[in-house]
């Protein structure tokens, strides 16, 4: 716990010691010629708000408690990514951090500041959204609660320590070891998803679907510890507006792609998905005794 709150503490000290005002983040972002950057935000708010009004759309029918218990968690993921976006294009979300003295990027400035600008909130964004894609995943595939809980709080880790990973000045070979620690927990999801949830939609009669939405969802993720070796945060190949655009990508492919995908066999509510009128109920339905 103290570890937790040491972590908490520094993820606060190394946001709020940037120099610049949420405003003027803004104005660097949308009036200092950084049109690349800012079509990488607002895209993608657009595109998470159609997909809102699409599950609205194509889930109206929807009768089963299973089939809207898929939707709502497929919903939730668009919900996330929307806020965080929001948060993203005010420059609430970002900060300009200094990187370590051996980093690559190190003595950089940015908008007249020492440092370069770290999208943070994207974080939050795979924090909060990550979860809901999983339990969607795993719903689908048939797997237990247990087997879908683990995965989040795996895919929570994840991308607490990609953060920690994100924000670390202090050493480059601890920003590394961040990246590692996230890599591994990373590879236990992608193990549940290609091995477990594989074995289990076969059984549950949904492996053609799931087999399309895993690949989707895997191949997409190894794109996200690729872009942060490549970009600023790592080994600074690509520069802060392609690193930005390829995340935006990616998210269109694992979040939205994947959620019409995945809607467009639910919202037919095929037995393979239906639960039945009891789905969910922690009590089973008993007549009243006699009087």
């Amino acid at each position: 716990m103290q570890s937790l709150t040491a972590f908490a503490f520094d993820v606060r000290h190394h946001i709020l010691q940037n120099g610049l005002t949420d405003a003027e983040l803004f104005e660097y972002i949308f009036g200092g010629g950084n049109t690349l950057l800012a079509l990488s935000f607002v895209v993608n708010i657009v595109l998470a708000g159609l997909t809102i009004l699409g599950i609205v759309y194509l889930g109206r029918s929807l009768t089963d408690p299973r089939s809207k218990a898929i939707a709502i968690a497929l919903m939730l993921i668009s919900v996330v990514s929307i806020s965080s976006y929001t948060g993203l294009t005010s420059g609430l979300t970002l900060s300009i951090i200094e990187m370590p003295a051996d980093h690559p990027a190190a003595g950089s400035t940015t908008a007249g500041e020492d440092g370069v600008l770290v999208m943070w909130g994207r974080y939050l964004t795979w924090t909060f959204s990550t979860p809901f894609i999983l339990i969607a995943l795993g719903m689908i595939a048939g797997s237990n609660w247990t087997k879908i809980l683990t995965t989040c709080a795996f895919t929570i880790a994840m991308c607490v320590t990609g953060l920690a990973a994100a924000l670390t000045t202090s050493s480059l070979a601890l920003r590394w070891w961040w990246f590692v620690l996230s890599s591994t927990f990373f590879l236990v999801i992608v193990y549940v998803i290609l091995v477990d949830w594989t074995r289990e939609a076969e059984r549950t009669g949904t492996a053609d679907l799931f087999t399309t939405l895993k690949i989707l969802t895997v191949v997409g993720w190894f794109g996200y510890p690729i872009l942060w070796a490549l970009g600023v945060e790592g080994f600074a190949l690509l520069d802060v507006a392609i690193t930005s655009w390829g995340y935006s990508i990616l998210d269109i492919i694992t979040k939205y792609i994947v959620t019409f995908v995945a809607i467009f066999y639910v919202a037919n509510e095929p037995a393979s998905i239906t639960g039945g009128a009891d789905y969910g109920s922690t009590l089973s339905e008993s007549s009243p005794a006699d009087d």
